[in-house]
């Protein structure tokens, strides 16, 4: 019984990374560096929470895909910030698919010591272009000196709690992407109370009422 529970989760998994690659294609190259994070997420996904129990059965479609449709809104972007990486969403896929880009390089900040444990292995199972930063994000983002293209965030933090903590980063050239869900407009009319900002929404391909709120300038209320 636990054999065919398996291979029909198996399956399951399967059709559902084909859905996601038909979303979002990417190289031959990249689908196995995808491959092998998958293995590990499942792997510590047993001891360490890294995603919601009920999305492991799409976790390409709600997680990868997800994840991956931010590099065309930003397709000269090398070096990436992503803020509270958590299990690696979208910070290691863009890392995983930027791989053989030239100079590329994804910052991963998370405060959680477990899960940047994860993050490094993560990193280092797929051989991609990523440094983890064992930092609480306001400490890391104050002190940033270097070069920035593009900042990003996925379930993390109301919008305009987003915006504070990517303003030095933008203030600096970098464009915010971040992943929103059905409650955008409220957030972006309470994010308007404290920021001055012109964003794009891009709806989500991967579908559920999901956004991406772009920002390339920020400004305080007042």
């Amino acid at each position: 019984m636990k054999r065919a529970t398996s291979a029909t989760a198996h399956n399951a998994l399967a059709s559902d990374k084909a859905a996601a690659l038909a979303l979002t294609p990417v190289s031959r190259e990249t689908e196995q560096r995808l491959d092998r994070y998958i293995a590990l997420l499942l792997e510590w996904q047993a001891k360490t929470n890294l995603v919601a129990p009920s999305t492991l059965p799409h976790l390409w479609t709600r997680h990868i895909s997800d994840s991956l449709q931010l590099l065309d809104l930003a397709p000269e972007a090398k070096i990436w910030v992503d803020l509270g990486s958590g299990g690696g969403f979208p910070g290691v896929v863009l890392a995983c698919a930027l791989a053989e880009r030239p100079g590329a390089q994804v910052h991963l900040v998370e405060r959680i010591a477990k899960k940047a444990a994860f993050l490094r292995e993560a990193i280092r199972v797929t051989g991609s272009p990523g440094t983890v930063h064992l930092s609480e994000i306001g400490d890391i983002v104050e002190k940033w000196s270097g070069r920035v293209d593009c900042v990003t965030a996925r379930a993390l933090a109301p919008l305009h709690q987003l915006i504070g903590f990517a303003e030095p980063l933008v203030k600096k050239g970098a464009k915010a992407l971040f992943l929103k869900g059905q409650d955008v407009e409220a957030e972006l009319t309470e994010s308007t109370k404290y920021w001055k900002i012109e964003p794009k929404l891009h709806s989500s391909r991967t579908g559920g009422q999901g956004w991406i709120v772009a920002i390339d300038c920020i400004e305080r209320q007042g």
